[in-house]
Formats: C-alpha cells, structure tokens, sequence
C-alpha cells in the first residue's frame, strides 16, 4: 500500500462512491486480501467480473484502490490494492448540507449493515472457530454517562489501541509469524440515548 494511514473523505462524490454495496464488499474484501484480481474478487462477492472491474474502477478514480504490482505472470490480469490502510468519514464533514448530510446518513447505514452481516455470519459459523477462538471474541455492552468531549476521548483512545495492535499484526505477519493469524473485525460503536 502507498499510504500508513486511514485516507480521510472530505468530499461528496468519493463517499457515493464507495457507498455503493458492492463497492463497499470489494473494498473491504480488497484491505482484507491486501491484494486482489477482478476475477478474485469476483468469485468472493459471487459477480460477473466485468461488473467488478467496473466498480473497481470506479473506486480507483476517487483513490480509494490504486494499481498493485502484478503477483502472476499472466500480463492480462490486473492487481489492485487499498491506496491507504482504511477510511475515516467523520460527520463534521458532511453536516452542513442537506445533501451531504443525507449521503453520509445512507452511507452510514449501508457500513453498519454490512458489519452487521459480518457479525451474523461469524455467529453462524461460531462452532467452526472452536473455543480458542470463541473465547478470545469480546461481546460486550457498557452503559456510561459520559459528557461529549469524554466520549471523544473516549473514540480516540479506541482508535489509538486498535492502530496499536494492528501494527503489531502486520509487524508479526511481515517477520513471517502467520501461524494463527486470523483477519479479525474490531467494529466500536459509541452513541448518546435517552431511555
């Protein structure tokens, strides 16, 4: 990847872009895979590959997904990777209008319905992992009363530990130390409620 950190959107056609369903599948399929094919990713997502590498172009020209060396000789294939290690889309950058406003709404939706269905299948699939794994995988609710600004430090203490451990992964991983090595979702959410 040419980027370390997450690539912030700031603007409104990259966040339709990359809020499309399938988009967001071969996104997240992409940083998963680190490096992929079309036709890779086609058999993932269960699609015609040229419907991928349309969308897959289409995430490249708001540089979201960028040209990867080639890890085959055949020439006809083209590889692509994430440009950055994630996204961040914070609300402060669409708020402001109706229409930036009601995108990153949508936008938001589909992201959580998706890890929603991520989290639907492991629970499928819990029997599968064994205990090890079942153990290690938190399922927890905490109830605060929190002023805003704490919930902020809150958020960014969160992000700090997960970057910190996702280093470490990729450090492990890179020094050959793939025995056990798992793709492991780490899916936070914080909000204020009144009962």
């Amino acid at each position: 990847m040419s980027g370390t950190e997450n690539q912030p959107i700031t603007d409104l056609g990259t966040l339709k872009a990359l809020a499309h369903p399938l988009r967001m599948q071969l996104y997240r399929g992409l940083c998963v895979a680190r490096t992929a094919t079309a036709s890779q990713l086609a058999e993932q997502v269960d699609e015609a590959v040229s419907l991928v590498s349309y969308h897959l172009r289409k995430l490249a020209e708001h540089g979201l997904i960028e040209a990867a060396e080639a890890r085959s000789g055949d020439g006809r294939e083209r590889w692509w990777q994430p440009a950055t290690q994630g996204v961040s889309i914070r609300d402060q950058d669409f708020r402001y209008a109706p229409e930036r406003a009601a995108a990153h709404l949508a936008a938001t939706r589909l992201f959580h319905q998706q890890r929603s269905d991520m989290y639907r299948r492991y629970l499928d699939e819990r029997l599968t992992w064994g205990p090890e794994w079942n153990s290690a995988a938190p399922d927890n609710e905490s109830l605060m009363r929190l002023t805003a600004a704490e919930l902020a430090e809150l958020s960014a203490e969160l992000l700090a530990l997960a970057k910190k451990y996702d280093e470490k992964g990729r450090a492990a991983e890179a020094a050959g130390e793939t025995e056990g090595r798992e793709n492991v979702a780490l899916h936070a959410l914080a909000f204020p409620f009144r009962t």
